[in-house]
This record gives C-alpha cells, structure tokens and sequence, in this order.
C-alpha cells in the first residue's frame, strides 16, 4: 500500500515564506496594536505598565519587547477565572483550562475569531506533515477542557481531511478504527503513539500494510530516540507539534518534513528564549526557556508568556522554504527538571540514553529519594521479554554500560534497576517520567 504525502506545499503561503523584513514589520503592528489592547482593557496589565513607568507608546520597535512584563501561569490563576480577559464574556466562544494538579486551573478564552485563526494554524501545520484533503486523521489526544483534541479536530476540518475524534484511551477501538476507517495521519502524545505501536504489534498488526504515515505528536517533552522507535514500530513519519493551552493550544510550531526543527507561526506569535534565572534575552542558537507574546489573540492576549519550556532558536530560513524561525524540540520544562545533588537533569536526557542502546523497553521511571541530606537516582528500567530471560552476566552487562553512559551524560552516579516487561504504567495522556519521594519524606 502507497503511503504518499499530499500535495499541497504551503497551506498560507502569504505568510509561510514571507521575507524577514515584512514579517518583522507585520509583528510589530500587532504587537503595538495588542499592547494598545490589553493597557485599556485589562487592568492586571495597566498596573504592570504603570508599575515599569511604561505606556503602550514606547513600543517603539521588536527590541522595545524586552520592555514588557513578563506573564506567569500563577498570573491566570490569581486572576482566575477571566481576569486576563480583554473582551467582555458575551464576545467568548468557547473556555479552556490547563490540567493543574493543585489549586485553581489556567483558564483561556476564545473569540469567535479566535477559534477560526487556531483551525487556520493546524491546518498549516498538517499540510507541513504532508497532509491534504484527502486524509483520515484519528485525534487520540484528549477532548474537552484539555486544548489537544479540540484544537486539532478543528483543524482538520478546516483542511478537509476527515476527522476520527476518538480522544484519547480505549486503546483497543483505537486500533480497530486504525484499521477500519484507513487512517493516514495520528495527532496523540508521542508516549501513547509508543504504546499503540506496542499494543498493535503485540495483536498481529502489520503497521506496513496500514495507510497510516504519519504522526503529530506533542503535549510533552520526548527525545530523537523516541521518536525513532515511533518511526521504527508504525513505519510512519514521526513529526513534533508545539503549544501550550495559556497561548493557544497546539499549533504555536509544527515540524515541517525537513525535520530540522518546529517552525513557529511568527506571524501570530513572537518567540524569545531566555536565561530562566536573570530573565535576560539570549541570542539566537542559545539554550533557555521559551517566552511567548501572543500577537493577534483577541480573548486573552498575553505578554511575554514563561512557558518553562527549554528549548533553542534558530532563525535561518528552512529547506522547506518557510521563513519562520524555528524551535529545537522541547528537552524538558525548568519546573519539570530535577535538581539532584546540584545537577540538573532532565528525564528526556535519560530517555534518549536508553533508547540509544535498544535492549530495553522505552519505558522508564526516574525516583528520587532522599538518604540523609544527599539525594539518590534510582532509574527503572523496564527489560525487553528477550532480555527480562537472558543471563545475569548479560544483565549486569548492560546495567554496567547504561549506568557509566548516564555518567557521561548527567555528570552524576545513578542507579539501574530493571523491572520486568510491561510493569511500569502506561500512560494515555502525558506520561508520568518522575516518581519524588523527597516531597514525601519531607
């Protein structure tokens, strides 16, 4: 069976290959024009202002940006639920909110113009997967509050193509609808695409002989690795898809097929990094943590977004012909990182170790423990059924190498335990990488 790409290029190519210099003045009219916005209708930010000695005139040029507040997640929630709204309620469509864990959710509101503008990105960022009218998406990730489902299903129906809205779980029906209804392109987490991969092998699924070829996957940091095993188990094109629900959701980069990177849409958002301690803006090529602007967000435009998302710049013009800058997939967030004996680490920098071996299984589980006053590593490992009955020498073999691999790599000692074939839990939205029981000795 023929698994060919659409052929459609660009699906906004207006925009797409624009020349840095009209991009660049396109950003600052939006950007001056939603500064303008938010001062006259959003108190939280005209205190802001009033509290640097700012008005929305000193936005004079892109650089005058550094001059802007920065936003924080604890921002939406104390002005829970739309205090950072910059239209009356009766101008909201439609409601979205993060999934935090404590206290109140991050709540984001659309306009009608909104929603159209978002339907517009994904179906951008599908035709860089190679994808047109003629496809049957299955949107695994999550429907309602959570933006994924939603987000992606709209845009698929802007495109075109046909929609398979069967959120995420279930993963049995997955699989038979997979199959039954053709399926070319699968939007769900990178850590649940490796779990239906595995799922379907394991029931007698030639994923060769399937029309599927495609993957957008994101709503969590994964490595190259992983994403080769995707690749590998499916025999599809594995593609990173970017967003965050207080921006918009997904569809703030997409990874085009020249695989060097997710292109941000700059024409909706203006894209720093920074060094997360100082706040400093760092050059292009640096390593830090993404700050987003929204730039043409009606509901709830933001300012110099901390996403926690560490990640890189690269401003140079792709092989696929598309002028935006592009984003170095997301390594890890600064609130996900664990700090263990003044190291950082970051669990996808373990994931990418292990899977560079390809005697386990990519499924792993990081716990931290507290001896005395020094912190301890363990990392599970879960064993392939081929290695789970192999020797013991062979076993501690390759405890050995993995262990000093991560020693390199980390800068710090850890422990290997293995565990048997298909006991560390799966996960059908984001995974669980981190199980910290200093917080629960403490």
């Amino acid at each position: 069976m023929i698994k060919a790409p659409g052929k459609k290029e660009y699906y906004d190519p207006e925009h797409e290959t624009m020349s840095r210099e009209k991009l660049a003045q396109l950003q600052l009219e939006r950007l001056q024009a939603t500064v303008q916005r938010v001062y006259q209708s959003v108190p939280f930010y005209k205190n802001a202002f009033k509290g640097r000695g700012l008005e929305p005139g000193d936005i004079k040029s892109l650089d005058d940006i550094r001059k802007l507040p920065f936003t924080y997640k604890q921002d939406l929630r104390d002005n829970y639920p739309n205090g950072l709204f910059a239209v009356p309620m009766e101008k909201i469509v439609r409601l979205h909110a993060s999934s935090g864990t404590t206290g109140k959710p991050s709540v984001v509101g659309y306009t009608k113009n909104d929603i159209s503008n978002w339907a517009d990105l994904i179906a951008r960022c599908l035709v860089m997967a190679g994808g047109s009218e003629n496809d049957v998406v299955q949107v695994a990730y999550g429907y309602g509050l959570f933006t994924g489902g939603l987000g992606v299903h709209y845009g698929v129906e802007r495109l075109g193509a046909s929609v398979v809205p069967i959120s995420g779980g279930n993963t049995s029906r997955q699989l038979m609808l997979m199959q039954d209804f053709g399926t070319t392109m699968l939007a769900c987490t990178p850590s649940y695409a490796l779990f239906l991969a595995e799922e379907g092998i394991a029931a007698g699924i030639d994923f060769k002989k399937l029309p599927i070829r495609a993957g957008v996957f994101g709503a969590e940091p994964w490595s190259e690795n992983m994403k080769k095993q995707i690749e590998s188990k499916m025999d599809i094109t594995a593609l990173d898809i970017y967003g965050l629900s207080e921006v918009m959701g997904p569809g703030v980069s997409m990874e085009c097929m020249a695989k060097q990177g997710s292109h941000i849409a700059e024409d909706y958002f203006i894209a720093e990094i920074i060094n997360p301690d100082t706040g400093d803006v760092l050059p292009s090529g640096m390593q830090g943590e993404l700050v987003i602007t929204t730039i043409a967000k009606e509901g709830i435009p933001l300012l110099r977004y901390r996403t926690r998302d560490i990640s890189t710049l690269h401003p140079e013009v792709c092989a696929c012909g598309r002028t935006h800058v592009r984003m170095k997939r997301v390594s890890g967030r600064t609130d996900d990182m664990l700090i263990i004996r003044g190291v950082n680490v970051f669990p996808s920098q373990v994931e990418s170790v292990l899977l560079e071996f390809g005697e386990t299984e990519p499924h792993y589980l990081l716990v931290v423990d507290r001896k005395g006053d020094l912190d301890d590593l363990e990392i599970w490992v879960e064993l392939s059924e081929k290695m789970f009955s192999d020797e013991v020498k062979h076993l501690e073999a390759l405890e050995s190498k993995i262990r000093h691999k991560l020693l390199s790599v980390l800068n710090i000692n850890v422990k290997i335990k293995f565990v048997e074939p298909r006991t560390i839990p799966r996960s059908e939205g984001k995974a669980k990488r981190v199980m910290d029981r200093r917080e629960l000795q403490s």
